[in-house]
């Protein structure tokens, strides 16, 4: 995890549920994201703390350390057991905190008759409420992409029935626990505690397969996060 993900609300309906007492400093679009489809390497939305308050930004979902580029692909993924304490995401660890808004992520199980296939299955949450990914980003301020910008969603490892369908999930939090992960003054160990044991829980889930045409990073649209 996490390979693929949606987001196809507004990015007012996100910051709604995340932080409607704060002040977002930039300006954003108010009509439908219609992301049923993010892959690496594209750009999306994130949502980032800066002085003065919030800021959303659209930044490539992939990031390596300047000594690392080109030496292989960009981590779309950070292991929070490694996150705190690894030289690779030292330079994002720990103000580089930031959330990933979604509606919930893909992932593929080998067809047991067929190791060849994989079936596509999308997580979400019971209550289909929008999803906090706990994320690492670097954003350069201006109005151009930078090259060296790019985000990374932080991992956990799945339990109880999850495990079925992936041994890693994305660090889920809760609203409460998402704006707090975003002060700028957050000290550091809770940063650490946050990351490490306050995912949400596996109850909050419901998973489904769905078309393998999500298959294709080309494929978008509400139909492919639809029960088969």
């Amino acid at each position: 995890m996490c390979g693929r993900y949606s987001i196809y609300e507004s990015m007012d309906h996100y910051l709604k549920e995340l932080a409607p007492q704060q002040l977002v400093i930039n300006g954003y679009d108010l009509w439908a994201i219609d992301r049923y489809n993010v892959a690496p390497s594209t750009r999306v939305e994130i949502i980032r703390p800066v002085e003065g308050g919030l800021s959303v930004d659209k930044v490539r979902w992939g990031w390596s350390p300047f000594w690392a580029k080109g030496k292989r692909p960009d981590p779309i993924n950070a292991r929070v057991e490694t996150v705190t304490s690894g030289k690779f995401f030292k330079q994002l660890w720990p103000n580089g905190r930031a959330i990933a808004p979604a509606n919930g992520w893909f992932e593929w199980v080998k067809d047991p008759d067929d190791p060849k296939k994989k079936q596509p299955y999308y997580i979400r949450l019971k209550s289909q409420a929008p999803m906090f990914f706990g994320a690492l980003a670097q954003v350069t301020p201006g109005l151009e992409p930078n090259d060296q910008d790019g985000y990374v969603i932080i991992t956990a490892a799945s339990d109880q029935g999850m495990v079925d369908i992936h041994d890693r999930r994305p660090l889920v939090l809760d609203p409460s626990v998402a704006r707090e992960w975003l002060e700028p003054d957050l000290d550091p160990l809770r940063a650490e505690e946050i990351a490490k044991t306050l995912c949400r829980p596996t109850e909050d889930f419901e998973w489904f397969a769905v078309d393998r045409a999500v298959g294709n990073v080309r494929n978008q649209g509400a139909q492919l996060i639809l029960p088969l």
